[in-house]
């Protein structure tokens, strides 16, 4: 399935607002001593000003108070394929973070402006991947010879990452099609650099009889990635090192510590989480393949969650004829999503009715192109 260019509809004409950069017009700074819950009702007021000119996307690990205004609910890619197919809003206001408002970008109407309420929101896991550092560590493969590796980046990354996987015949991946975007990979050559996620890579490797031996780690702070020549060509996945700050934190012991106070709990764990992990746990699930496990499982049944709080806190309280917990309550806090309040939400949305937009997001028309080759190269698998 390509991404295909919707068509708008006749729409009224309406005032197009100027761009102006972040602290222009309403002052961010006199929000920030307004209590978090006297905003409801001037949030709620903006946005049905803006009324379908505006579309409002939350990710599942954002925190309650500001995932309630969303309009629609989910992953990143998901969030940026609704927004894209709202044709008659003007403006995507994406609360997750940089990479996520990119991906909007990159897949957004010709109309269509994305805005990031908190440009502070970065993903540390994305940030790990460096476009500087993936192009040298290109140029060492190339220079080792006759490797045929075929760059597969995860959703998790930057526009110009997803960009240079396009450029180099790649493809994106997501956590939930990772093994087929492998499986495709390994069609076209005889090695996969995978990034920016190595927990994500080595898991899903793993379930596909890839072994651990055949799997290397590259870091880009030496030369090579650390590796030798002849590692390289022993391997077939050549896993960036990087990995996401909340999954990393979980360990076996968390494991074992849940089981041993919880009798017959049941642990499932996000593939961004150690292998270790994801060994010693019952299920393996993406963001969306929790959600309806948990969902679908049997009244009265007990989870122990690998994954970011707020989506746990949230899934207790959507299930409570079940135990939801998380597997280890002190760790888990996506501080990068978590720095989008309601007081960052509501400055974007009244600087909008004021006529200026705020914060916006935009990917140049080079790296859109080949991002978006990237992406439809994992669609047409589906």
């Amino acid at each position: 399935m390509a991404l295909t260019q919707l068509e708008s509809p006749q729409q009224p004409e309406t005032i197009r607002v100027p761009e102006v950069e972040k602290g222009v017009g309403c002052n961010f700074d006199s929000y920030l001593l307004v209590p978090d819950t006297t905003l409801d009702a001037r949030i709620a007021a903006a946005k049905a000003a803006l009324a379908e000119r505006l579309v409002i996307l939350g990710h599942h690990y954002q925190r309650d108070e500001v995932v309630k205004f969303a309009d629609f609910r989910g992953d990143s890619l998901k969030l940026s394929q609704q927004a894209a197919a709202q044709t008659r809003a003007e403006f995507i206001l994406f609360c997750g973070v940089h990479f996520m408002a990119e991906s909007a970008d990159i897949l957004r109407q010709p109309q269509q402006q994305v805005i990031l309420p908190d440009l502070n929101a970065g993903c540390s896991m994305a940030d790990m991947a460096d476009i500087g550092q993936v192009e040298d560590c290109w140029e060492q493969l190339e220079a080792v010879g006759g490797l045929r590796v075929l760059p597969v980046t995860y959703m998790n990354s930057t526009a110009a990452i997803k960009a240079f996987t396009g450029q180099h015949g790649g493809s994106v991946c997501t956590s939930s099609n990772a093994a087929q975007v492998i499986r495709w990979a390994f069609e076209q050559g005889e090695r996969v650099l995978f990034l920016p996620d190595e927990h994500l890579g080595r898991n899903t490797a793993y379930r596909m009889d890839i072994l651990l031996d055949q799997m290397v780690v590259w870091n880009p702070d030496q030369a090579l990635g650390g590796l030798t020549e002849d590692e390289l060509r022993r391997a077939r996945i050549i896993l960036w090192k990087g990995y996401c700050s909340v999954h990393q934190r979980f360990l076996p012991e968390h494991v074992e510590k849940v089981r041993r106070e919880h009798l017959g709990i049941r642990v499932i764990a996000h593939p961004e989480c150690r292998w270790e992990v994801c060994e010693l746990a019952d299920d393996i699930g993406s963001t969306e393949g929790i959600l309806k496990k948990i969902s679908a499982s049997a009244p009265g049944s007990a989870w122990a969650v690998g994954t970011e709080i707020h989506l746990v806190n949230r899934l207790a309280k959507e299930n409570p004829d079940k135990l939801v917990i998380s597997l280890d309550p002190n760790v888990c806090v996506c501080t990068t999503m978590f720095r989008i309040a309601p007081q960052h939400l509501c400055w974007a949305l009244e600087n909008l009715v004021a006529g200026r937009v705020v914060n916006r997001i935009e990917v140049g028309d080079e790296t859109r192109r080949w991002a978006r080759v990237a992406l439809e190269r994992m669609l047409s698998l589906a």
